[in-house]
């Protein structure tokens, strides 16, 4: 690997380790083995890095997100079956993934004072909602995009309270069968 290259893994390592706002320049150089002065030379500033960093991260993050759903519960699932299978691989992502998840809420804060981090966030919100109405109900997002924003946004939603609620206590955040119960329950009322 290059410098550049370093600087962008050591720049990762540090967002999943302090968070985005309480990573310097020194400890992206220090877990680069890099100088300083690469930064600059490589990204101009240590924002710029971390900015190129967090995205490369919210990627990689989102390819195994998306490899995670795509594990079907089977042929003859239900969709209630569906729905809870895929509760419970969103679900044990936030261990795995708990670094990932919590700056996400950290970045939120900072949204009106950075621009490019909003917007990038708005495209990956975009994606994200027509992906999630594509694993719930394998609605084909070109068919019906409008459909697929309403139901994906619905998701987004849920899957956004029920990270904030693992991250402060994993213990007593939901389980997929208490989301399913729920939803059974909200569905009920709705038609009943």
């Amino acid at each position: 690997m290059g410098n550049r290259e370093d600087l962008l893994a050591g720049a990762k390592r540090c967002l999943m380790e302090k968070g985005y706002a309480a990573t310097t320049a020194r400890d992206i150089a220090a877990a680069s083995g890099t100088s300083l002065a690469a930064i600059g030379y490589h990204f101009r500033t240590t924002k710029a890095l971390l900015n190129e960093a967090l995205f490369e991260a919210m990627a990689e993050w989102g390819e195994e997100l998306q490899r995670a759903l795509a594990v079907d519960a089977g042929p003859d699932a239900t969709p209630e079956q569906r729905f809870e299978a895929a509760w419970t691989r969103i679900i044990e992502s936030f261990a795995r993934l708990r670094p990932l998840w919590a700056i996400q809420f950290e970045l939120i804060a900072q949204m009106d004072r950075a621009p490019e981090l909003r917007e990038a966030f708005a495209t990956a919100n975009q994606l994200a909602r027509l992906g999630l109405a594509e694993v719930f109900h394998r609605l084909d997002p070109d068919a019906d995009e409008a459909q697929s924003l309403a139901l994906g946004s619905f998701y987004q939603a849920l899957l956004g309270g029920v990270a904030a609620q693992w991250l402060v206590d994993p213990d007593r955040a939901p389980s997929a069968a208490e989301l399913t119960r729920a939803l059974r329950t909200i569905a009920a009322e709705f038609t009943g």
